[in-house]
């Protein structure tokens, strides 16, 4: 098997490139054949390109393209056979205004499209948030997935495509067909020591798939049962993190700030715990959201790691009176104490928020080298089902068509009374979605 060479877009600060460099390791320990390197990358802040300049093997000024991927030529791009992108989830969050295909952000899932179909890589990962399916009352993901699917057929229906690559049109593969499997992964049943949710789609060529001895599989879960979880305790304890290490500056507070701190206890936040003194308690009404000077639980897995830290939402030590270092945040993240983030503090703040953590890259992308490499491995039913998501959508879209007065982004009356769409509260295992789990957005309602 060859080695794959990895082009990125939305790359972030590298954790999904961090990942592939772990999976490579473990494949050189299983002494296994199929490897991955860095080929190329597109970030748009630069503080975040050069995170990633300084800490991805093999990345250099030359590889690493910091541009909007809205002007960006993917003519520019070195060869690549595998690709990977965690397109912007702002307009998908489970906090906000939900715009989702009709935001800002939410149509920039096309510019991955437009590289799978220009370049045809074997295999591709992409990356949401798991409010990704609850967007436009859950056409979104359908219709994503579909251009997923077949991207070239979708990317020539975009009025963009053909106007900036009208020169490469006629040698485009309009046939070219993905196998698609989506899962959302609660990263703590996989050991990681932060319940991050997130929806990740795997996708491998057919005529490749065809070849294969059988299908990309969701890799099974290590650890479904709480007690055998990772605590926030241990990942940032066990090894103690050294002396001097990079970004572990502490945030300096304001005393009010940290006599708050004081009378919360473990896993509490300011608005499920009862102050003696008055003057602690925010004046805040309506935005009661439960990450608001929330103190970590030592004994579990943290909630979730954002790009937040504004209105009490740095995430705080569970004993003392603090927010986290950055380097301690990273630690939840699961990127290494080598790894170091470049920028202001609020500009490192954002890129580990957003990153997907390197540990779960490499656990799919592993799976992934083992599929390619026939190589079997513990495996579970993927909980999102990804065809009758895309034939949902279809039909919609056909009807749409039909009937102009019809609209596929009309959010549902409730997403429970549909089949497909009831996965999006339950996810195929009985288990509600904790929609506060996610702080996308700032919330300036106290003093940090």
């Amino acid at each position: 098997m060859p080695d794959y060479v990895l082009g990125e877009m939305f790359s972030g600060p590298g954790g999904i490139a961090r990942g592939a460099e772990m999976a490579n390791v473990q494949a050189s320990k299983d002494g296994r054949a199929s490897r991955t390197t860095h080929g190329w990358a597109v970030e748009y802040h630069p503080d975040t390109a050069q995170t990633y300049k300084d800490n991805i093997r093999g990345a250099s000024d030359s590889s690493v393209f910091t541009a909007d991927v809205r002007s960006f030529d993917l003519r520019s791009v070195p060869e690549f056979n595998a690709f990977a992108f965690g397109f912007p989830c702002n307009d998908f969050s489970t906090v906000g205004e939900h715009r989702g295909l009709d935001g800002e952000y939410g149509p920039l899932y096309m510019y991955g499209v437009h590289a799978l179909a220009l370049h045809r890589p074997d295999w591709f990962i992409a990356e949401n948030v798991s409010g990704l399916s609850r967007a436009n009352g859950g056409a979104a993901f359908g219709k994503i997935l579909s251009a997923l699917r077949r991207p070239t057929r979708a990317a020539r229906q975009d009025p963009y495509f053909e106007d900036f690559y009208s020169d490469e049109l006629g040698g485009l593969d309009l046939d070219l067909e993905y196998d698609l499997t989506a899962n959302l992964y609660r990263f703590e049943e996989y050991g990681l020591p932060q319940k991050r949710h997130r929806i990740l789609i795997v996708g491998i060529r057919r005529d490749v798939a065809e070849k294969l001895e059988r299908d990309f599989r969701v890799p099974a879960r290590t650890a479904r049962n709480p007690r055998a979880q990772k605590s926030a305790r241990v990942a940032i304890e066990v090894p103690p993190i050294p002396a001097g290490a990079p970004n572990h500056q502490r945030i300096k507070h304001s005393d009010a700030v940290v006599e708050r701190l004081k009378a919360i206890a473990p896993g509490k936040n300011a608005f499920n715990t009862e102050f003696e003194d008055e003057r602690l308690k925010l004046n805040v009404k309506g935005a009661t959201l439960s990450n608001i000077y929330r103190r970590l639980d030592p004994d579990k897995p943290s909630y979730t790691v954002t790009g937040s830290g504004g209105g009490g939402t740095h995430m705080y030590h569970w004993d003392e009176p603090r927010a986290l270092t950055s380097r301690e945040r990273a630690r939840l993240q699961t990127f290494d104490d080598s790894f170091v983030f470049h920028g202001s503090h609020p500009s490192v703040r954002r890129q580990i928020g957003m990153a997907v953590p390197p540990e779960g890259a490499e656990l799919v992308i592993d799976a992934v080298l083992k599929t390619l490499d026939a190589v079997d491995y513990a495996s579970e039913p993927p909980n999102l089902d990804t065809y009758a998501l895309i034939q949902r959508y279809e039909d919609l879209d056909a009807e749409a068509e039909a009937d102009p007065q019809l609209s596929i982004e009309e959010p549902a009356p409730d997403p429970l009374d549909d089949p497909v769409r009831r996965f999006d509260i339950i996810a195929g295992t009985g288990a509600p979605i904790d929609r506060s789990e996610t702080i996308e957005t700032e919330l300036r309602t106290g003093t940090s």
